[in-house]
């Protein structure tokens, strides 16, 4: 699954560019559009590929470009834009290439067939959390789950818990992006770590068994579904 994201203030560019990329069928993608570099910046998500307008209100595509390079020297950014002296500002971000308006389908492909062949870098992520014991510092893949328990969440990995002082919900939407989901009002799962579904209820990789609650449970199976099928997608890319 490749991970991509459009930044156009332009509501019938920023359509046009995502009906395109619907009909690339090279590798399967996952494309999500936004109207301003706030609002990209804003979503905190991480992706393979962003196109990004230059010229755009509030917030350019350079400025734009520079706050995410700040957290994200992975990414490939593929300027879009109506100024080709634009793309001196490019090289200051590491941009891999620029294509110019009105974006033509076939430039676009030849850009992401060349960002596919160069490969993606998929460094798992380290997390920074304030806990009572100090800070924590753990990898995604490394986390069980979230517990709220007596006014506290516990932080499970396999080697030790972490006790923080937070709301469930707001870890919930904080991990979204990493591949958590909430099978339960106080629990919120790696679904990297979920080994089975049996009724209502889940058992993870270190054998722990977490409820699965009537109410969540459609929307649950639902993540846990396409993560599991975007999981199929990435290893098939790979291979």
């Amino acid at each position: 699954m490749l991970r991509v994201a459009v930044c156009d203030d332009d509501e019938k560019a920023l359509g046009e560019t995502m009906a395109m990329l619907e009909d690339y069928n090279k590798i399967r993608l996952q494309a999500d559009g936004y109207r301003s570099g706030k609002a990209l910046l804003a979503a905190g998500k991480k992706y393979d590929i962003l196109l990004l307008d230059i010229d755009m209100a509030d917030m350019d595509g350079i400025e734009t470009a520079k706050r995410i390079r700040e957290t994200d020297r992975d990414v490939k950014l593929i300027y879009i834009t109506n100024y080709s002296d634009y793309t001196i500002f490019a090289f200051a971000v590491h941009a891999f290439a620029y294509l110019l308006k009105p974006l033509k389908k076939e430039e676009l492909y030849a850009q992401l067939d060349e960002a596919c062949a160069y490969g993606f870098s998929r460094q798992e992520p380290e997390l920074e959390f304030q806990a009572k014991e100090g800070i924590a510092h753990v990898k995604s893949t490394q986390i069980l789950c979230f517990e709220y328990c007596e006014r506290q969440v516990l932080l499970h990995t396999e080697k030790r818990v972490w006790h923080l002082k937070r709301k469930i919900t707001e870890v919930a939407e904080e991990m979204e992006p990493y591949g958590f989901a909430m099978p339960h009002k106080s629990f919120v799962v790696n679904l990297y770590a979920v080994e089975r579904i049996h009724g209502y209820e889940l058992t993870l990789t270190d054998g722990r068994r977490i409820p699965l609650s009537q109410k969540k449970a459609v929307q649950f199976r639902g993540a846990l579904n396409q993560y599991l099928a975007e999981e199929r997608g990435m290893h098939s890319w790979k291979s």
